[in-house]
């Protein structure tokens, strides 16, 4: 909320976020190795005052787990299909609510084909990112991301040549999405 006071009226093309859905994610055994044991961040879902803020700041949203919000009806909900067989306990796929006039699309990607690092328990592919921005975002739009967690919006912004502005409130993952942007930008890509 700090952030987005910081910025008047639209300021923001596209924010793309991805806030704590209220499921206690953390309480996962299998999840604790991404280093969200004990982690108390997905208890509780973001207030209807951060939502109305976060629609202030930017023209257009993407926001994931919109299904778990009280937000208006959409004709644009975006699906990551996580290609899970079946059986598998967790979720098969995610949404995300968006403010476009659209028909719904979906993006398949297993997350086990994803990033090699992972930091964060509820992570989203880097690839995820870049079809998002490559299909919803125009050149020389400024992005916003309230909820950095383990950065991948960052890389796809770097790879794709986006301005991003970006914030997390968790020192830890702060502190991981840093090192592994970091890393990203010092590697060569060979065409």
């Amino acid at each position: 909320m700090a952030l987005m006071a910081r910025y008047p009226d639209n300021y923001f093309e596209l924010a793309i976020v991805d806030p704590p859905y209220g499921i206690d994610v953390n309480k996962s055994v299998r999840l604790g190795h991404y280093g969200g044991k004990g982690k108390k961040w997905d208890n509780e879902t973001p207030t209807k005052e951060y939502f109305k803020e976060l629609k202030r700041v930017s023209v257009n949203q993407i926001i994931w787990g919109g299904n778990y919000f009280g937000l208006e009806p959409t004709r644009c909900f975006l699906i990551w299909d996580k290609q899970q067989p079946e059986g598998v306990s967790f979720a098969s796929c995610e949404y995300s609510w968006t403010s476009f006039n659209q028909s719904a699309k979906t993006f398949y990607m297993r997350p086990q084909n994803a990033d090699n690092v992972r930091i964060h328990p509820t992570q989203k592919p880097v690839k995820l990112y870049e079809w998002l921005l490559m299909n919803y975002a125009k050149e020389g739009d400024k992005i916003l991301d309230t909820h950095l967690g383990s950065g991948s919006i960052a890389l796809a912004c770097h790879n794709l040549g986006f301005d991003l502005t970006a914030c997390e409130l968790d020192e830890d993952y702060y502190n991981d999405a840093m090192k592994r942007i970091e890393t990203h930008k010092k590697q060569i890509t060979l065409f």
